[in-house]
């Protein structure tokens, strides 16, 4: 595992709330950073802090190398999720990859003693135990480079001043095929499991969620498993996105959710 530099820049927090009452912690998806989640800021409540996580080689941590493989960023990320926690209660979320490091965060913290998320927020993934399908592999290391920079223009992860920027744009790419190659080191290990209730969340659209998803994922969950189906593709539409801790059920329970 990489080692932090003294000032620790894994976790960012937009808010100031030192008495929340509980915490978001986010982990990004393939390609990704921290900057997706940072205007949730706005909608989440008084009561809830926001933590997210930074992976090895972005934003505050470019001076490290990337992880390798799943089991190096999955071993840094609960790390980190440690001590984005802290003595508060939490809810773990995770966007498509993502999603599968929450369940890999929360089951490995489970094993070790904690602390355990209160709950659990998969979005756009499949059952972690199904390991890499045809529908998982997406982006793949396979695609072409305007073809990986559209998929991130999608998921919102290329501003203007990226696109307009050759050196940007480069490094913006290298990133995505870093982290498509630690993807695809994933094996889910046989018996894993949550026993943090579970909202999976995906959009109506979205072709990489396969039919079976609630099944699937009742598998690896021990307690209430809900799932919620949004407007939208993988990254549901942007108005949805920009809202979507006001769909996660465990800070927002009294929310009526479609199942």
């Amino acid at each position: 595992m990489s080692r932090r530099p003294r000032h620790d820049v894994s976790v960012l927090r937009p808010l100031t709330r030192p008495k929340a009452r509980r915490t978001l912690v986010c982990l990004s998806f393939c390609g990704g950073g921290t900057g997706p989640y940072r205007e949730w800021a706005a909608v989440l409540d008084a009561g809830t802090d926001l933590a997210l996580v930074c992976y090895p080689g972005r934003e505050g941590r470019y001076s490290e190398p990337y992880a390798r493989t799943w089991d190096e960023m999955a071993t840094d990320a609960a790390t980190v999720v440690r001590t984005a926690a802290g003595d508060k209660p939490y809810v773990l979320f995770g966007h498509s990859m993502g999603g599968w490091m929450a369940f890999e965060v929360a089951a490995r913290l489970e094993e070790e003693g904690g602390p355990r998320p209160a709950a659990l927020a998969a979005s756009a993934c499949n059952a972690p135990h199904r390991g890499l399908t045809e529908r998982d592999t997406f982006p793949s290391m396979s695609d072409s480079e305007d073809e990986l920079i559209a998929w991130m223009r999608t998921g919102g992860l290329l501003p203007g001043y990226i696109t307009t920027d050759a050196d940007l744009l480069e490094m913006a790419v290298d990133l995505m095929r870093a982290d498509i190659a630690v993807r695809d080191t994933y094996r889910y290990t046989p018996g894993a499991f949550t026993t943090a209730p579970t909202q999976v969340m995906h959009g109506v659209d979205d072709t990489v969620i396969d039919p079976a998803v609630a099944e699937e994922w009742a598998a690896v969950c021990r307690d209430d498993l809900t799932v919620t189906t949004l407007p939208g593709g993988h990254f549901y539409t942007p108005e949805v996105w920009r809202r979507l801790p006001t769909y996660i059920k465990a800070l927002t329970p009294d929310l009526s959710v479609r199942h």
